[in-house]
């Protein structure tokens, strides 16, 4: 798929302030710092369209970017480790999961998570919650060049031992890097596809 246009629309708290309609909507979400901003520059073609740091718990809003007059990309707040107060982390999580559970146009969920390390029990409860309440969701595991393609696909093949504990199977996942744009298109086209079907 190429990308002829990717704009800022909105950002908010507040779900019910979300754009009307009836577009697709792909919402990305991980634990912070694992590189989600960067991802949907490289994804989008745009240096930057989200906003990036150094620091962890940059994105704290629901930003909406509409991508070629078509579909929407969301970019949610991070979780886990941001250095943010309290009443902040337990406001994030509150719109969050407003977000998740009430968000018709949600089309898929994408979880990030960082290639390099073992299973964090943060993403894993994360994906049960989503599980749970039956919203769709993939994988893309991120900051693929920062390790080599042997650890990457032992990494993943642990994730696989760990998940099938839970799992009847694991989810659909994809391998990224937003230094490189590896798996840039194989995901943009799964969005494609994801678009067209909900049309």
């Amino acid at each position: 798929m190429i990308i002829k246009s990717a704009v800022f629309e909105i950002s908010n708290t507040n779900v019910d302030k979300c754009p009307k309609g009836s577009r697709a909507e792909f919402a990305f979400i991980g634990r912070s710092n694992v590189g989600k901003s960067s991802l949907i520059n490289k994804l989008l073609q745009r240096k930057t369209l989200a906003k990036t740091s150094g620091k962890p718990g940059k994105t704290q809003l629901i930003n909406h970017f509409l991508v070629n007059e078509k579909w929407y990309l969301v970019d949610l707040p991070g979780y886990g480790y941001a250095k943010v107060s309290k009443t902040q982390k337990e406001k994030f999580q509150g719109f969050i999961t407003d977000y998740f559970i009430k968000r018709e146009q949600l089309t898929c969920a994408f979880v990030l998570i960082d290639i390099r390390l073992e299973p964090q029990k943060i993403d894993l409860d994360f994906m049960a919650f989503m599980a749970e309440n039956g919203i769709p969701f993939a994988m893309i595991f991120t900051k693929a060049d920062k390790i080599t393609l042997n650890k990457v696909n032992q990494n993943i093949s642990y994730y696989h031992k760990v998940m099938e504990q839970y799992w009847e199977e694991m989810p659909y996942h994809f391998v990224t890097s937003a230094e490189t744009g590896l798996g840039r298109e194989e995901l943009l086209n799964y969005l494609d596809d994801l678009a067209k079907e909900n049309l």
